[in-house]
């Protein structure tokens, strides 16, 4: 299975953010659409880094006076682990375990943003994948598959 599957079957919009909006915007655009995480892009819309829970959660206890008026340029990673959508799922998988991220944006040859990719939508994936095999297989040592013929 690839990215590309997986992105196909997204019903929900990638969520980005400019860098210079404060945490306490990407805050609000978090919670208002029930994510955990933000892709922040520069101004002509490619991927710059990403904002996460985590980020904002060191941020709290770190410097939790002046949190809400920093920049999220300031304090999002910028190292970013990404992924295209020709890539296998068990790669995007090993990177998101490795790098020990929750959600890998993916890109197209571009540089542009193609979607974004969380682990829950790759263990999505591969449990309905394996449901499908398991039936597959039940049927056919049982001899209940279907031939076609009838």
């Amino acid at each position: 299975m690839k990215v590309k599957d997986i992105l196909d079957t997204l019903k929900r919009p990638t969520i980005t953010i400019a860098g210079d909006k404060t945490i306490q915007d990407a805050m609000k655009l978090m919670v208002d659409h029930k994510i955990g995480s933000v892709v922040v892009v520069n101004a002509g819309g490619d991927p710059a880094g990403i904002l996460t829970e985590r980020d904002i959660f060191r941020l709290c206890h770190h410097c939790k006076a002046a949190m809400m008026t920093m920049k999220i340029a300031d304090h999002m990673t910028t190292d970013l682990a990404v992924g295209l959508p020709e890539d296998d799922l068990n790669y995007i998988a090993q990177v998101i375990t490795q790098k020990r991220v929750r959600h890998i944006p993916i890109i197209d040859a571009a540089g542009k943003l193609c979607g974004l990719i969380s682990i829950g939508d790759i263990v999505k994936a591969k449990l309905t994948e394996a449901e499908v095999h398991v039936r597959y297989l039940t049927e056919y040592i049982t001899g209940r598959a279907r031939t076609g013929a009838e």
